[in-house]
């Protein structure tokens, strides 16, 4: 696999706690979106390289905890804290004990801080751009300041972003935009998450700069669009232990086939391939390389039916291997 570099300004301390026969397990690790694309694509073999802010003492403890995970770190350190959360999953849900968003980048922190993902991507030639925890943490401006000038430069630029922030991404014209359906309606660019209008929003993001859009869809087939045409992407449903960063392990697996060189269909086929592997796993982006490219072969990409009377649901195992033979 090639080269990524992630655009990861504020990662999160995290302590989760869970039972184990009575007892408490109390599991320490680094997190946010950019921590989690970066373990799913170490788990591929990618060379990962993640910029991002530290601070304080939470901070010290991310760089250590991102450091023994194999990712080349470009810090800058920063003067307030870094964001960190105590989850409490004992009695199966996430209950919230405290969380803390960390501190708001001063202008100083985002100038070393664009600087160094600038000179890294240029390096690499791949960049995924996160999210932070907190939305006011870097102004989307230097979201499509840092689109433009590394699209400038000739990379490919991934977002899994909404909101204000994916407006600035999108004036720069971003290679790929990933967004769940909910995202799409959360941000107003779909009245509901229904097939024509998750479309239209999808052909909009288009116009206004993304190459290519993919959209998520939970227990429905993600939506593709790609050159002007929707796809429908079928994987088999497996069961989930925990849904959170199966979106950030697709968007990490189509950095890591695109850096290696690989086509936009290949890459969205083993994206899909390690969302699905992840929601089977405790670990947020997490998973197994062998695993996640045995469900690539099951991974389905098809024109969508836009005659069908009812929304596509997904495949079965079973189902794909006989439509398989009959195709």
């Amino acid at each position: 696999m090639g080269s990524v570099v992630i655009f990861a300004p504020s990662p999160v301390l995290t302590v989760t706690i869970e039972d184990v026969e009575g007892a408490a397990d109390i599991h320490l690790h680094a997190g946010g979106q950019g921590v989690w694309q970066a373990r799913m694509l170490k788990v591929l073999g990618a060379e990962v390289t993640m910029c991002a802010v530290f601070s304080g003492e939470s901070g010290g403890v991310l760089q250590h905890l991102i450091d023994d995970e194999g990712v080349e770190l470009l810090s800058v350190s920063g003067e307030g804290s870094s964001g960190a959360y105590v989850h409490d999953r004992r009695k199966g849900e996430r209950d919230v004990v405290a969380e803390s968003p960390g501190h708001r980048l001063t202008r100083h922190e985002l100038d070393e801080l664009y600087g160094l993902t600038l000179q890294a991507g240029m390096k690499a030639g791949t960049v995924i751009l996160s999210g932070t925890g907190r939305e006011d943490s870097v102004p989307p401006d230097m979201y499509r300041r840092l689109t433009t000038d590394l699209r400038t430069a000739g990379c490919t630029v991934i977002a899994d972003l909404s909101g204000e922030r994916l407006k600035g991404i999108l004036e720069g014209k971003p290679s790929v935009v990933k967004m769940s359906d909910e995202e799409v309606v959360g941000s107003g660019r779909a009245d509901a998450s229904e097939t024509d209008l998750l479309i239209e929003a999808m052909h909009t993001l288009a116009k206004e700069g993304a190459q290519a859009v993919i959209v998520t869809r939970a227990h429905e087939p993600s939506l593709f669009l790609s050159d002007g045409e929707i796809s429908e992407i079928h994987v088999p449903r497996f069961e989930a232990v925990e849904t959170s960063g199966a979106g950030d392990s697709l968007t990490a697996a189509i950095a890591a086939v695109l850096a290696d060189g690989g086509t936009l269909r290949d890459a969205v086929v083993l994206g899909t391939a390690a969302g699905a592997h992840n929601v089977t796993r405790h670990g947020l982006g997490s998973g197994q390389a062998p695993a996640i490219h045995e469900v690539a072969k099951l991974v389905k990409i098809v024109p969508l039916d836009t005659s069908a009377a009812a929304p596509a649901q997904q495949m079965t195992p079973d189902e794909l291997a006989r439509k398989a033979r009959t195709t």
